[in-house]
C-alpha cells in the first residue's frame, strides 16, 4: 500500500503530511491574485453563457465587500450567512466575511423557513447574503427581520436590504488586512442532522488550512485541476473539496446553473476531479440506462471490439474524460453501484467524514480503492473502534472546536480529545475503514431481538431500479423496505425481480432478521417534505412515520413485493 500506516487491533493511524501552505484561505486567495493575477478562477453561467472571473478581479471583489461589511457595522468574530444556488459570489462572499473576521454558516437553500430561522436566530446572524433559490419565498419567511439582507447580482433574486453591485461601487478595496487567529472560529456548519434541531459545529482557521495539507498529499492535487461545482456548498463536503481545494492549489471553479443543466455542463467542463453523493450517482445511471438498457449494455460490453467504444463514448458524453478521480461521499454507496460503473471503466472511490471533522477523516483512491470500504486515514487522522460498542472514533486536528452554544453535547462528543461519529465500523488488517451501520439506526422486532438495518439495506440494493431504500420495523413481526425506485422498467417487472432477491436474502439472514415485504414507491423523497437531508441522507423516522401505517395494513396480502 502506499501510504505508510500505523495498525493495531481495531486501531490505524497516518502519519501528517506536510503542511502546504501556512496561511489561511484569504491569504492564498491574495497569493495566487499576486503570481496569476489574469489566470481564471471562477466561471459562472448566467442563462448558458459562461462569465469568467480572474484571480485579481476575486480578490478585488472580496476586499470591497469586505470593506462593506466592516462600514456596515461587522465586528470580528460576529455571524454572517449565505444561501442560494452555488454561484461564484458565494465564494466571493465567503473570503470577504472571513477577511472582516467574521463567521460564515451556510444556510441550504432548500431547506424549511422553521429550520432556516432557527439557525439564523441560534447563531445570531447579522447579515444574510441572498442567492438565487427554486424558492425565494420559502427562504425569506424564514428571515429574522434582525438579519440584515444583501442580494447577489443574478436575475432571479428577490428584492434585499443591499445590492452587491451597488455596495462594491460605493466602498473602496479594503487593504488593512491581518489574518484570523488559527485557533478561532472559521465557519459554523450547521449539521442537517436526522432528528431535531440542528447543531452549529465550529471549526477553526488551524484545521482548515491543516487539513488541506492532507488533502493535497493524499489525493495528489496539482495545479491545473478543474473543479465543477454543484452540491451545496453550505455542507463541508462541498466546502472542503472545491472552494479550499482551490485556493490552496490555485484550481479553476466552474458552477452549475440549475439542475436540469447539470448533465450538458458537467460534459463541457469537463472536471478533472468529481464529487458526487450517491443520490446523485444513481441519477447517472438512470440517465445511462434510459438511452441504453441493461440487457442491451450488457450484451454490448460483452463484445470485445464494441465494449471499449461503448465505455469511452459513455464518459466522455457523462464529462468524466478527464477526471483523475471520482468520490462518492455523504452518505453510504451500495457496493452494487460501485461494481456497475466499474463496468464502465469508472472507479468511484467512496470517502468518509462528517461536519463535526470537516469531513476529513477516510477516503480511497484509485490505485488504492478497495470496494466496500471508505478507504483509509486521511495524513494526520488516528481512528479506533469501541471494543464494546463497536463505534468508530476519530482524532485529528480538523475535529470541531465544539457545538455553538452546547457544552453538553459537545462533552458527550468528544471525550478525551476523540470525536464520537455514532457510526459502528470495523478495520481490516490492511487499515481500511469499513462502516457498518448507525448505533441509534438499530431498532427491536416484536420478537425481542434487534436489527440492524443497514447491511441488510446495501445487501437488497442490488437492483439498478432501486434509487434509495430504508428499512424500517420496530415492533413488527419482521422487517419491511421502503423502496423509492428509479426506472423505466415495468412495474411487474421490478416487482419480480425484486421479490426472487428478497427470497435469496432471506436465506442467509438470522430467522428474526428477514425482510417481511418490500414496499415500492416512485415518489421522490425531498428535503422540502423532510424525507431526507440536504445531503439526501435518508432520515430513518420520518419515512417511518410516513409510511408505517400503510406498510402494516398491507401486511396480510401475500406477495412479498408491493407497490404503494
Amino acid at each position: 500500500m502506499g501510504q505508510s500506516l500505523t495498525i493495531k487491533n481495531n486501531y490505524v493511524s497516518a502519519p501528517s503530511a506536510p503542511i502546504q501552505h501556512d496561511r489561511d484561505p484569504v491569504a492564498m486567495l491574495f497569493h495566487w491574485a499576486e503570481t496569476r493575477p489574469k489566470s481564471t478562477y471562477l466561471r459562472q453561467p448566467i442563462n448558458g453563457v459562461w462569465r469568467e472571473y480572474s484571480w485579481a478581479e476575486v480578490a478585488d471583489q472580496v476586499r470591497r465587500m469586505a470593506s462593506a461589511l466592516q462600514a456596515m457595522g461587522l465586528k470580528p468574530g460576529e455571524v454572517v450567512a449565505l444561501t442560494g444556488k452555488n454561484t461564484a459570489h458565494w465564494i466571493i462572499a465567503d473570503l470577504a466575511i472571513s477577511m472582516v473576521g467574521g463567521i460564515s454558516v451556510g444556510i441550504y437553500p432548500n431547506q424549511a423557513s422553521e429550520t432556516t430561522r432557527y439557525v439564523l436566530e441560534h447563531s445570531e446572524t447579522k447579515f444574510l447574503f441572498f442567492g438565487p433559490l427554486m424558492d425565494a419565498q420559502q427562504l425569506a419567511d424564514g428571515i429574522p427581520e434582525s438579519v440584515k439582507t444583501i442580494g447577489f447580482p443574478y436575475p432571479e433574486v428577490p428584492e434585499t436590504d443591499y445590492g452587491w453591485d451597488a455596495l462594491l461601487k460605493e466602498h473602496e478595496p479594503l487593504q488593512d488586512w491581518e489574518p484570523n487567529d488559527p485557533d478561532g472560529v472559521h465557519t459554523m456548519i450547521y449539521t442537517s442532522g436526522t432528528t431535531g434541531n440542528p447543531k452549529g459545529v465550529m471549526l477553526s482557521t488551524r484545521a482548515t488550512r491543516e487539513i488541506m495539507g492532507g488533502v493535497i498529499d493524499r489525493l495528489k492535487l496539482g495545479d491545473d485541476e478543474r473543479f465543477f461545482s454543484y452540491l451545496p456548498l453550505s455542507h463541508i463536503f462541498e466546502r472542503g473539496v472545491i472552494e479550499l481545494s482551490s485556493l490552496y492549489i490555485g484550481a479553476e471553479v466552474s458552477f452549475m446553473e440549475s439542475l436540469d443543466k447539470l448533465a450538458s455542463q458537467l460534459a463541457e467542463v469537463a472536471p478533472t476531479r468529481f464529487y458526487g453523493v450517491p443520490v446523485v450517482y444513481g441519477r447517472i445511471q438512470h440517465g445511462i440506462l434510459h438511452k441504453l438498457p441493461q440487457k442491451k449494455l450488457e450484451r454490448l460490453l460483452r463484445i470485445p471490439i464494441l465494449s471499449g467504444m461503448i465505455r469511452k463514448k459513455v464518459v466522455t458524453g457523462l464529462g468524466l474524460q478527464n477526471a483523475r478521480g471520482v468520490v462518492s461521499g455523504a452518505a453510504p454507496m451500495p457496493e452494487a453501484m460501485i461494481n456497475w460503473f466499474s463496468k464502465l471503466g469508472i472507479t468511484i472511490c467512496q470517502g468518509y467524514g462528517m461536519s463535526e471533522n470537516a469531513a476529513y477523516c477516510t477516503t480511497n483512491i484509485p490505485s488504492e480503492n478497495r470496494i466496500g470500504s471508505v478507504g483509509r486515514p486521511m495524513p494526520g487522522v488516528d481512528i479506533k473502534i469501541h471494543d464494546k460498542t463497536e463505534e468508530v472514533l476519530t482524532r485529528s486536528t480538523a475535529t470541531m472546536l465544539g457545538y455553538y452554544k452546547n457544552p453538553e453535547k459537545t462533552a458527550e462528543t468528544i471525550v478525551d480529545g476523540w470525536l464520537h461519529t455514532g457510526d459502528k465500523g470495523r478495520i481490516d488488517k490492511d487499515g481500511y475503514l469499513y462502516i457498518t451501520g448507525r448505533i441509534k439506526d438499530a431498532f427491536k422486532t416484536s420478537k425481542g431481538k434487534y436489527v440492524d438495518p443497514s447491511p441488510i439495506e446495501d445487501k437488497l440494493a442490488v437492483d439498478e431500479a432501486i434509487a434509495q431504500i430504508c428499512l424500517i420495523g420496530s415492533g413488527m413481526k419482521l422487517p419491511v423496505g421502503i423502496v423509492r425506485i428509479e426506472s423505466d422498467d415495468s412495474d411487474a417487472d421490478i416487482a419480480e425481480r425484486l421479490a426472487d432477491k428478497v427470497e435469496a436474502l432471506n436465506k442467509t439472514l438470522e430467522p428474526h432478521e428477514r425482510v417481511g415485504k418490500l414496499f415500492l414507491t416512485r415518489d421522490e423523497w425531498t428535503v422540502e417534505d423532510g424525507l431526507v437531508t440536504p445531503t439526501m441522507k435518508i432520515k430513518r423516522p420520518q419515512l417511518e412515520e410516513r409510511y408505517r401505517d400503510h406498510a402494516e395494513a398491507m401486511l396480510g396480502e401475500e406477495d412479498k413485493v408491493i407497490w404503494l
